[in-house]
């Protein structure tokens, strides 16, 4: 708080705390104290002031301080209070709005009540659908949707006649379900796994069929129970009637890319038994009796994946290319025996090999059709 020459460097001291500056004349001092060490005398005149002045002149620097210091502080008090308002002040407008700040758990019980409302109109049930699904995408928040019992409501809207209502809602459930073994555990015994297959089984706009395929794999995903259940009630048979309507490629696609990530997946949970033995017993007890890759043989799968390969987008050839090669073991006589599938592949081995090459002549060493080729030439290599 004291008042200092201009031109003066004033620092912190980061030990004390305390403000430091380093007076003009100083250097000059401190030099003076060198040539003293060295020999030289120093020469004060102690006839130049007296004591009296000294302590006039003390009295007078802080009085000037504290004049300063008393005009900085108004000043910035003025300023503070041009910025801010006062929280008492705050308080009183917010309460003449009726604005009242909720938790998460309070909206999310507000929009709850106003899906559910018959009062509602459909916007109104879509919009709370919509706004429901940003706040559950939090793990938490997703529990205490079932809490209160709002889960159920919402997997009890798959049961609309409205195509709108069924798509949002399982939209919904697709974010709460996504790496929440608690509430999948709920979904599965609240019936949602038999709901989202009679959906993808009848016939609804694919919009409609998008969300409920994203659903259905949320609750699959790290869940062999549900994936045990999804085969006693038939789900293959289900994804397979979806893939093969007209119009249906890109649920195609993810319907491979589901299947892909639930065959890797127990492989996984077995090979991680084995070396890691942090798999608790129950559950790698339960993904043994998920018979995935049988089921696929059963029902056709290694054809219908080879035939997908097909499609002309990068992006799903390599999905299939991946999904073949997943189920190579289950289905390597079925490819021998497929002389479409061999025929595809050496056509993409051709066209791959061409932009393998344009990406070496840009520069990219080993990118993505260079990928897509090295595992379209393992496959033919496993068929020979």
């Amino acid at each position: 708080g004291q008042a200092v020459p201009a031109g003066s460097h004033v620092r912190l001291n980061l030990q004390t705390g305390a403000r430091e500056v380093k007076l003009q004349n100083e250097d000059k001092f401190q030099n003076t104290l060198k040539g003293t060490k060295k020999g030289k005398r120093l020469d004060i005149n102690t006839n130049t002031y007296t004591s009296q002045d000294l302590k006039s002149a003390l009295a007078k620097f802080k009085e000037g301080a504290e004049m300063e210091s008393s005009k900085e502080d108004k000043a910035r008090q003025a300023e503070v209070k041009r910025l801010f308002r006062p929280i008492e002040e705050l308080k009183r407008d917010f309460a003449e709005l009726n604005v009242v700040i909720e938790t998460d758990m309070q909206i999310m019980v507000r929009l709850i009540n106003k899906f559910n409302s018959s009062s509602s109109s459909l916007e109104e049930k879509i919009a709370a659908l919509f706004d429901l699904e940003y706040y559950v995408h939090q793990m938490d928040n997703a529990q205490d949707l079932l809490s209160f019992g709002g889960l159920q409501v919402v997997i009890n809207g798959l049961n609309s006649t409205e195509p709108l209502v069924k798509e949002y809602a399982a939209f919904v459930l697709g974010a709460a379900f996504s790496s929440n073994p608690k509430v999948q555990v709920e979904a599965i015994e609240g019936g949602a796994l038999q709901k989202l297959l009679v959906i993808l089984a009848t016939e609804q706009p694919l919009t409609a069929k998008k969300k409920v395929l994203f659903a259905l794999c949320s609750l699959l995903r790290h869940f062999p129970y549900a994936q045990q259940q999804f085969l006693k009630l038939g789900g293959l048979q289900v994804l397979r009637s979806l893939v093969q309507e007209k119009g249906t490629e890109v649920l195609a696609v993810r319907v491979v890319t589901l299947l892909y990530d639930l065959v890797t997946e127990k492989m996984f949970a077995e090979e991680e038994a084995k070396l890691t033995q942090e798999t608790s017993p129950e559950k790698l007890q339960q993904y043994r009796q998920v018979q995935l890759l049988p089921s696929l043989r059963e029902q056709g799968w290694c054809e219908i994946t080879a035939h997908l390969l097909a499609l002309p987008e990068h992006d799903a050839r390599e999905k299939v290319l991946q999904t073949l090669g997943a189920l190579l073991v289950t289905c390597r006589d079925h490819y021998h025996q497929d002389p479409k599938l061999s025929r595809t592949l050496a056509s993409l081995q051709a066209e791959y090999q061409v932009l393998a090459a344009q990406e070496l002549q840009d520069g990219e060493d080993e990118g993505y059709f260079w990928e897509l080729l090295g595992s379209i030439n393992s496959l033919l290599k496993e068929l020979r």
